[in-house]
């Protein structure tokens, strides 16, 4: 069975507001960031504009270590444009940090992803200076 890979230009790329800006900004560097509560601590990964947990709009951008655990995950084998390639593994990824991404694993088959897994971020290009992550099963390091 073929290792998954991130998938190739020509797939829809995002569109950053003024909200989600920080976060697409960090990710063409290399980081991923999400936004952490100064009131409560809770960490958010959805670029809001007020706290989910306590309602404060005190929020501070942070970068995130990038590893985390598959909690779920599908594999999809009917892409919704010929641009994809399948199958691509599209998987909710809890950080260590305490949020949880939409993203994709990487770098395995797709018999070896399972709820779990630990894995890292590492970012590929989507676009004109636009880089998404993706989650491939982590060595340790």
């Amino acid at each position: 069975m073929t290792i998954l890979e991130p998938q190739g230009p020509g797939v829809p790329t995002p569109r950053p507001s003024q909200f989600s800006a920080p976060y697409w900004e960090g990710c063409a560097r290399g980081e991923l960031r999400f936004t952490r509560c100064r009131s409560c601590g809770a960490s958010l990964a959805d670029a809001p504009r007020v706290c989910h947990r306590c309602w404060s709009t005190d929020l501070v951008w942070q970068v995130s270590g990038g590893r985390g655990t598959v909690y779920s995950w599908t594999v999809v084998w009917r892409p919704q444009t010929p641009a994809f390639v399948v199958p691509y593994v599209p998987a909710i990824i809890e950080l260590a940090e305490g949020f949880h991404l939409l993203s994709a694993v990487i770098g395995c088959r797709v018999d070896e992803v399972r709820e779990g897994l630990e894995v890292a971020a590492e970012f590929h290009p989507c676009g004109d200076d636009q880089f998404l992550p993706y989650f491939r099963p982590d060595d340790g390091q």
